[in-house]
């Protein structure tokens, strides 16, 4: 809109409200002297200028459907705002000085062409709240004051409802991204959905909030249509302040044709009354409405349609990595497909890691940077962005073990290095060699590990990680269990959702807590408990990165169990020689030892968490006494350590740990 559009736009307004200004004086000329002649001049006329785009108030007229009288009756209170003589032209014919103001019995009385029901709840004036209605004895004789935002709207001035500023913001987003196939086909679903005969209530489901966002601002950007977010967190859980928001939010769309998303992301359906609110939200709202969703949500009244925002292809994301990095690109031409494999960002995620990288000083000379370097900087750039969501649901582990911690018998090392080269080689067997494409299903990396408590279970899961510079998340699964229906499911699904980003290794500890509960269907309990496990491996399949169970009940899992797992190793409980190698590197190097017997040591039948423990208590005490660490003080450590596990310290020499000479190995 141009300037001469704005001042002949207010003026119209100044023109036509002057006009109803003069009727007035002279009606209340009659009054006061009943033998002058009016004219016949009942109603005055509206001028509606001729412009394009229309003017403000043939908009409100058209729009709202409003008659003469309405138009007339919100002239009214628009006088009242701009001309000071209005206010005592109305204290006139109330016949009050303290009723400086218009009321609907002041129309009645002064319009030909008044009728009852411009009063009504169910008239526009009121239904559409254009007029605020203030307290009085009767509906007639109620102050009527022109709503601030249509004022400001008549005026020319964009169309901005503090009312629902709280609740409501307009979408910003970059809409000069280019979007990925899959987004622009939804993009295109949408389109089609929301400008039919009969426009559809949309739920657009998916993860990734940003990736949601940037579908409907390019929706709104093809319909040339402002796109509005309403908060469902904001909402307020009583239902007269909804309906309020509803009808505001009705307005505001048939004035400024906006698009309204009904932003549900992360929100609370298992709070009643909230899920109450948002149900009759969507009941109240009209079509087109596309609500934003992590999971698919019922609606009883409109039936929603569902369009599902998947993770991006590998060639998608690939194609997306080479845009945004640019003359970057080739030096990470043999690092770019398993960046890809590991990570799962988003269009938004790529483009800011990208950015990053590009910043960073080894990157800023294409033609002398180490392509080694760029790699490790981008992969841990990516490794950063993807861990917040996944921090607020499972313990991150600090990995510093390698594979020489590692103290296991032959065969179980062989296991372990089979993993480490599945991780390693996945993008060229699934994307390369096309296994990908072949089938999608049964490509996640799944493990069990199986042994009694600090047998190396953990450790290995850290070495895995460390090895390729991925995070490591614990879950408990007894934490994660619920006896709720449905709800351990959708504790795993947040899990595993956050978790597709970067890939990170996630270690399942105590799975007993599913696997104990696996039985013979004999009641509903038993099915509920074996769909819990069935979901648990299903997602586990389907995960990106390695997931890792651990157990000791291996012998308790069926062959419908085993089939879904690539990896089982059980950890056993390590033998003599072994007990030995991991004493001999269970103290850090700067740690002062003295005399120690490994021999000996290794005579205590304790699993290496055990030894581990052992160790740390008896470094304490050695501090303690100012003095290296010595048998003497393992062999108390030892003892606090079998009392605590409930054995006996039996069948080794005690006496010769605390001979004063001994030979160090």
């Amino acid at each position: 809109m141009n300037n001469d559009w704005h001042a002949v736009n207010s003026q119209s307004l100044i023109e036509n409200v002057n006009q109803l200004q003069q009727f007035l004086e002279r009606r209340w000329s009659a009054q006061q002297n009943p033998d002058e002649d009016i004219g016949g001049d009942r109603d005055p006329m509206i001028q509606i200028p001729a412009l394009s785009p229309p003017s403000r108030l043939e908009t409100l007229y058209t729009t709202f459907n409003l008659s003469p009288f309405e138009l007339n009756s919100l002239l009214m209170a628009v006088g009242v705002a701009l001309f000071p003589r209005f206010s005592a032209l109305c204290a006139s014919f109330n016949h009050n000085p303290q009723m400086p103001y218009p009321t609907f019995g002041l129309g009645l009385q002064l319009f030909a062409h008044a009728h009852w029901n411009a009063f009504t709840p169910q008239g526009p004036l009121r239904r559409w709240q254009l007029l605020d209605v203030g307290t009085g004895p009767v509906i007639t004789q109620c102050p009527l004051q022109i709503d601030e935002t249509i004022l400001h709207y008549l005026m020319g001035e964009p169309y901005q409802d503090d009312r629902l500023a709280s609740f409501m913001s307009p979408l910003v987003a970059d809409t000069a991204a280019m979007l990925p196939p899959s987004h622009a086909q939804i993009v295109e679903n949408l389109l089609t959905l929301l400008t039919a005969e009969t426009p559809g209530m949309v739920q657009l489901c998916g993860v990734e909030h940003s990736d949601k966002r940037a579908i409907a601002a390019a929706v709104g950007e093809a319909l040339q249509r402002p796109v509005k977010i309403l908060w469902g967190d904001r909402l307020p859980t009583d239902r007269d302040n909804l309906r309020y928001i509803t009808q505001r939010w009705q307005r505001e769309a048939a004035l400024t044709q906006s698009l309204l998303i009904l932003d549900l992301d992360g929100f609370n359906f298992a709070d009643g009354a909230k899920g109450a609110i948002a149900t009759q939200l969507i009941t109240d709202l009209p079509p087109p409405l596309l609500i934003f969703t992590e999971e698919r949500i019922q609606s009883p009244r409109h039936p929603l349609i569902t369009l599902e925002i998947l993770s991006l292809t590998y060639q998608e994301q690939l194609d997306l990595w080479q845009r945004n990095l640019g003359e970057a690109t080739h030096l990470l031409s043999g690092e770019l497909g398993m960046m890809v494999s590991q990570f799962n960002l988003s269009p938004q995620a790529i483009q800011a890691a990208a950015h990053h990288l590009q910043k960073q000083p080894q990157t800023e000379s294409t033609s002398t940077a180490s392509p080694s370097i760029i790699a490790q900087q981008l992969w841990q750039i990516c490794r950063t962005m993807a861990r917040p969501r996944l921090d607020d649901l499972a313990q991150r582990i600090d990995t510093k073990a390698t594979w020489s911690d590692l103290v296991l018998p032959e065969n179980q090392l062989k296991i372990l290095q089979q993993i480490a080269v599945q991780l390693r080689q996945r993008s060229k067997v699934y994307q390369e060699w096309g296994f990908a494409a072949q089938n999608n299903r049964g490509l996640g990396m799944t493990a069990l590990f199986s042994g009694a408590s600090g047998t190396g279970k953990t450790m290995a899961a850290e070495v895995l990680a460390q090895e390729f510079q991925l995070d490591l998340y614990r879950i408990d699964l007894s934490a994660v269990s619920s006896k709720y229906i449905g709800e351990t499911e959708k504790n795993l699904r947040q899990i595993f959702d956050a978790a597709e980003a970067g890939s990170a290794v996630l270690l399942f500890d105590e799975a007993d807590a599913l696997f104990g509960k696996r039985s013979e269907v004999k009641d509903s309990h038993d099915r509920h408990a074996n769909l819990e496990v069935s979901y648990l491996l299903q997602r586990m399949e389907s995960y990106q990165g390695l997931a890792i169970l651990t157990t000791n009940l291996r012998d308790s899992l069926d062959q419908a169990f085993v089939r879904r797992l690539r990896f089982m190793l059980t950890f056993p409980f390590p033998k003599a020689e072994h007990r030995y190698a991991i004493w001999q590197r269970i103290f850090p190097p700067q740690t002062p030892t003295q005399a120690l017997d490994y021999d000996e040591l290794a005579q205590l039948e304790v699993a290496g968490g055990n030894i581990r423990a052992i160790a740390l208590n008896a470094a304490f005490n050695a501090a303690e006494a100012h003095e290296p660490i010595q048998m003497k003080h393992l062999l108390k450590a030892a003892r606090v350590e079998y009392l605590k596990i409930g054995q006996a310290l039996t069948g080794i020499d005690l006496d010769a740990w605390l001979e004063p000479q001994r030979v160090e190995n």
